[in-house]
Protein backbone atom coordinates (compact mmCIF):
# COMPACT_ATOMS: atom_id res chain seq x y z
CA UNK A 1 0.00 0.00 0.00
CA UNK A 2 1.51 3.32 -1.03
CA UNK A 3 1.57 6.29 1.27
CA UNK A 4 -1.31 8.71 0.78
CA UNK A 5 -0.21 12.03 -0.72
CA UNK A 6 -1.02 14.81 1.70
CA UNK A 7 -3.08 17.65 0.29
CA UNK A 8 -3.76 20.94 2.05
CA UNK A 9 -7.30 21.43 3.29
CA UNK A 10 -9.84 23.93 2.01
CA UNK A 11 -7.76 26.42 0.00
CA UNK A 12 -5.49 23.73 -1.37
CA UNK A 13 -8.43 21.58 -2.45
CA UNK A 14 -10.30 24.50 -4.00
CA UNK A 15 -7.29 25.45 -6.13
CA UNK A 16 -6.41 21.91 -7.20
CA UNK A 17 -7.62 20.29 -10.44
CA UNK A 18 -10.47 17.89 -9.73
CA UNK A 19 -8.74 15.11 -11.66
CA UNK A 20 -5.67 15.48 -9.47
CA UNK A 21 -7.80 15.41 -6.33
CA UNK A 22 -9.56 12.25 -7.49
CA UNK A 23 -6.24 10.60 -8.30
CA UNK A 24 -4.49 11.58 -5.06
CA UNK A 25 -7.16 11.58 -2.36
CA UNK A 26 -8.88 8.40 -1.24
CA UNK A 27 -12.65 8.54 -1.60
CA UNK A 28 -12.63 11.77 -3.63
CA UNK A 29 -13.91 10.08 -6.78
CA UNK A 30 -16.99 8.81 -4.94
CA UNK A 31 -17.59 12.26 -3.46
CA UNK A 32 -17.41 13.87 -6.89
CA UNK A 33 -19.78 11.28 -8.33
CA UNK A 34 -22.30 11.93 -5.55
CA UNK A 35 -22.31 15.65 -6.37
CA UNK A 36 -22.31 15.11 -10.13
CA UNK A 37 -18.86 16.69 -10.61
CA UNK A 38 -17.05 15.51 -13.76
CA UNK A 39 -13.49 14.64 -12.68
CA UNK A 40 -12.54 12.54 -15.70
CA UNK A 41 -13.24 14.34 -18.99
CA UNK A 42 -13.05 17.76 -17.31
CA UNK A 43 -10.43 16.81 -14.76
CA UNK A 44 -8.20 19.81 -15.47
CA UNK A 45 -10.70 22.27 -13.97
CA UNK A 46 -9.95 23.41 -10.44
CA UNK A 47 -12.50 22.47 -7.82
CA UNK A 48 -13.48 26.14 -7.56
CA UNK A 49 -14.12 26.30 -11.31
CA UNK A 50 -16.10 23.07 -11.31
CA UNK A 51 -18.30 24.17 -8.40
CA UNK A 52 -18.92 27.59 -9.94
CA UNK A 53 -19.80 26.16 -13.36
CA UNK A 54 -22.29 23.72 -11.83
CA UNK A 55 -23.69 26.07 -9.18
CA UNK A 56 -22.68 23.84 -6.27
CA UNK A 57 -21.94 25.31 -2.83
CA UNK A 58 -18.33 24.61 -1.79
CA UNK A 59 -18.78 23.74 1.88
CA UNK A 60 -20.71 20.43 1.56
CA UNK A 61 -18.22 19.19 -1.04
CA UNK A 62 -15.22 20.24 1.04
CA UNK A 63 -16.69 18.63 4.14
CA UNK A 64 -17.21 15.36 2.27
CA UNK A 65 -13.68 15.44 0.83
CA UNK A 66 -12.08 16.15 4.18
CA UNK A 67 -13.96 13.27 5.78
CA UNK A 68 -12.80 10.67 3.26
CA UNK A 69 -10.59 7.76 4.27
CA UNK A 70 -6.87 8.25 4.73
CA UNK A 71 -5.83 5.27 2.61
CA UNK A 72 -7.20 4.32 -0.83
CA UNK A 73 -8.58 0.83 -1.38
CA UNK A 74 -7.09 0.59 -4.86
CA UNK A 75 -4.17 2.95 -5.44
CA UNK A 76 -3.28 2.71 -9.10
CA UNK A 77 -0.84 5.64 -9.01
CA UNK A 78 2.01 3.33 -8.04
CA UNK A 79 1.10 0.43 -10.33
CA UNK A 80 3.39 -0.30 -13.24
CA UNK A 81 2.15 0.84 -16.62
CA UNK A 82 1.62 -2.74 -17.94
CA UNK A 83 -0.30 -3.66 -14.77
CA UNK A 84 -2.52 -0.58 -15.02
CA UNK A 85 -3.17 -1.21 -18.72
CA UNK A 86 -4.13 -4.83 -18.05
CA UNK A 87 -6.54 -3.66 -15.34
CA UNK A 88 -8.16 -1.12 -17.67
CA UNK A 89 -8.56 -3.71 -20.42
CA UNK A 90 -10.06 -6.40 -18.20
CA UNK A 91 -12.12 -4.30 -15.79
CA UNK A 92 -13.45 -1.70 -18.23
CA UNK A 93 -12.82 -2.44 -21.92
CA UNK A 94 -14.13 -6.00 -21.78
CA UNK A 95 -16.99 -5.11 -19.44
CA UNK A 96 -18.26 -2.21 -21.58
CA UNK A 97 -18.42 -4.38 -24.69
CA UNK A 98 -20.11 -7.20 -22.77
CA UNK A 99 -22.78 -5.05 -21.09
CA UNK A 100 -23.62 -2.28 -23.55
CA UNK A 101 -25.36 -4.48 -26.18
CA UNK A 102 -27.75 -5.77 -23.52
CA UNK A 103 -28.51 -2.20 -22.42
CA UNK A 104 -29.22 -1.26 -26.03
CA UNK A 105 -31.63 -4.20 -26.35
CA UNK A 106 -33.38 -3.28 -23.09
CA UNK A 107 -33.69 0.32 -24.27
CA UNK A 108 -35.26 -0.78 -27.55
CA UNK A 109 -37.76 -2.94 -25.67
CA UNK A 110 -38.71 -0.11 -23.29
CA UNK A 111 -39.11 2.37 -26.15
CA UNK A 112 -41.35 -0.06 -28.05
CA UNK A 113 -43.42 -1.32 -25.13
CA UNK A 114 -43.90 2.07 -23.47
CA UNK A 115 -43.93 4.30 -26.55
CA UNK A 116 -46.96 6.23 -25.25
CA UNK A 117 -45.55 6.80 -21.77
CA UNK A 118 -44.47 10.45 -21.23
CA UNK A 119 -41.23 9.35 -19.53
CA UNK A 120 -40.27 6.89 -22.28
CA UNK A 121 -36.54 7.45 -23.08
CA UNK A 122 -37.00 8.23 -26.77
CA UNK A 123 -33.84 7.77 -28.81
CA UNK A 124 -31.91 5.94 -26.10
CA UNK A 125 -31.47 2.70 -28.05
CA UNK A 126 -30.12 4.58 -31.06
CA UNK A 127 -27.75 6.59 -28.86
CA UNK A 128 -26.45 3.42 -27.20
CA UNK A 129 -25.95 1.76 -30.59
CA UNK A 130 -23.79 4.67 -31.74
CA UNK A 131 -21.92 4.66 -28.45
CA UNK A 132 -21.16 0.94 -28.75
CA UNK A 133 -19.60 1.52 -32.17
CA UNK A 134 -17.59 4.51 -30.93
CA UNK A 135 -16.32 2.75 -27.81
CA UNK A 136 -15.42 -0.41 -29.73
CA UNK A 137 -13.31 1.61 -32.21
CA UNK A 138 -11.81 3.75 -29.46
CA UNK A 139 -10.77 0.76 -27.37
CA UNK A 140 -9.37 -1.03 -30.40
CA UNK A 141 -7.15 1.97 -31.13
CA UNK A 142 -5.92 1.95 -27.56
CA UNK A 143 -5.28 -1.79 -27.36
CA UNK A 144 -3.68 -2.20 -30.78
CA UNK A 145 -1.71 1.04 -31.05
CA UNK A 146 -1.50 3.25 -27.96
CA UNK A 147 -1.18 0.80 -25.09
CA UNK A 148 1.74 -1.14 -26.64
CA UNK A 149 3.55 2.18 -27.16
CA UNK A 150 2.98 3.15 -23.53
CA UNK A 151 4.13 -0.24 -22.29
CA UNK A 152 7.37 0.33 -24.22
CA UNK A 153 7.96 3.81 -22.77
CA UNK A 154 5.82 6.21 -24.79
CA UNK A 155 7.34 8.83 -27.08
CA UNK A 156 6.13 11.52 -29.47
CA UNK A 157 3.75 9.22 -31.36
CA UNK A 158 2.20 8.08 -28.10
CA UNK A 159 1.75 11.65 -26.88
CA UNK A 160 -0.02 12.57 -30.11
CA UNK A 161 -2.28 9.52 -29.78
CA UNK A 162 -3.07 10.47 -26.18
CA UNK A 163 -4.36 13.85 -27.36
CA UNK A 164 -6.74 12.07 -29.73
CA UNK A 165 -7.90 9.69 -26.99
CA UNK A 166 -8.62 12.64 -24.69
CA UNK A 167 -10.85 14.21 -27.32
CA UNK A 168 -12.71 10.94 -27.74
CA UNK A 169 -13.09 10.69 -23.95
CA UNK A 170 -14.77 14.10 -24.08
CA UNK A 171 -17.16 12.66 -26.65
CA UNK A 172 -17.94 9.77 -24.29
CA UNK A 173 -18.63 12.27 -21.54
CA UNK A 174 -21.02 14.14 -23.83
CA UNK A 175 -22.82 10.85 -24.49
CA UNK A 176 -23.28 10.33 -20.75
CA UNK A 177 -24.79 13.81 -20.54
CA UNK A 178 -27.24 12.97 -23.34
CA UNK A 179 -28.19 9.75 -21.56
CA UNK A 180 -28.90 11.78 -18.42
CA UNK A 181 -31.16 14.10 -20.39
CA UNK A 182 -33.03 11.35 -22.23
CA UNK A 183 -33.65 9.32 -19.07
CA UNK A 184 -34.38 12.19 -16.71
CA UNK A 185 -31.36 11.39 -14.60
CA UNK A 186 -31.90 7.62 -14.89
CA UNK A 187 -34.91 7.79 -12.56
CA UNK A 188 -37.63 5.29 -13.42
CA UNK A 189 -41.26 6.46 -13.26
CA UNK A 190 -43.60 5.12 -10.63
CA UNK A 191 -44.82 1.66 -11.55
CA UNK A 192 -42.05 1.05 -14.08
CA UNK A 193 -41.77 -2.52 -15.33
CA UNK A 194 -38.85 -4.81 -14.49
CA UNK A 195 -37.24 -4.22 -17.88
CA UNK A 196 -37.28 -0.46 -17.40
CA UNK A 197 -35.81 -0.77 -13.92
CA UNK A 198 -33.13 -3.19 -15.13
CA UNK A 199 -32.23 -0.77 -17.93
CA UNK A 200 -31.69 2.17 -15.60
CA UNK A 201 -29.79 0.08 -13.05
CA UNK A 202 -27.51 -1.04 -15.87
CA UNK A 203 -27.08 2.56 -17.02
CA UNK A 204 -26.16 3.54 -13.45
CA UNK A 205 -23.38 0.96 -13.46
CA UNK A 206 -22.21 1.94 -16.94
CA UNK A 207 -22.08 5.61 -15.93
CA UNK A 208 -19.93 4.83 -12.89
CA UNK A 209 -17.72 2.38 -14.80
CA UNK A 210 -17.07 4.74 -17.70
CA UNK A 211 -16.36 7.62 -15.33
CA UNK A 212 -13.74 5.60 -13.43
CA UNK A 213 -12.35 4.16 -16.66
CA UNK A 214 -11.71 7.60 -18.15
CA UNK A 215 -10.39 8.84 -14.81
CA UNK A 216 -7.73 6.12 -14.71
CA UNK A 217 -6.58 6.97 -18.22
CA UNK A 218 -6.89 10.78 -18.18
CA UNK A 219 -5.63 11.42 -14.67
CA UNK A 220 -3.24 8.54 -13.92
CA UNK A 221 -2.04 6.70 -17.04
CA UNK A 222 -1.74 9.46 -19.65
CA UNK A 223 0.03 12.07 -17.48
CA UNK A 224 2.93 9.63 -17.03
CA UNK A 225 3.81 10.19 -20.68
CA UNK A 226 2.55 13.68 -21.47
CA UNK A 227 5.20 15.33 -19.27
CA UNK A 228 7.88 12.69 -19.72
CA UNK A 229 11.33 13.78 -20.82
CA UNK A 230 13.53 11.34 -22.65
CA UNK A 231 16.97 10.67 -21.25
CA UNK A 232 20.02 10.92 -23.48
CA UNK A 233 20.02 7.20 -24.18
CA UNK A 234 16.34 7.23 -25.13
CA UNK A 235 14.96 5.55 -22.03
CA UNK A 236 11.98 7.19 -20.31
CA UNK A 237 12.66 9.43 -17.33
CA UNK A 238 9.47 8.20 -15.73
CA UNK A 239 6.47 6.07 -16.52
CA UNK A 240 6.55 3.15 -14.07
CA UNK A 241 7.09 0.56 -16.79
CA UNK A 242 8.39 -2.14 -14.44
Amino acid sequence: MSKQIEMPADAGLLNAPVGQIAANRAGAASVFQSFGIDFCCQGKRTLTEALAEQGIAPQPVLAALLSTAVEPLDDWREASTPTLIDHIKMRYHAVHLAELPNLRNLAAKVETTHRKHPAMPAGLAELLARLIAEIRLHQQREEVALFPLLAQGGGDIARTAIQVMRVEHDDHGAALTRIEAITGGRVTPQGACATWRALYLGLDKFHDDLTMHVHLENNILFPRFETMEESENGSPASGRNH
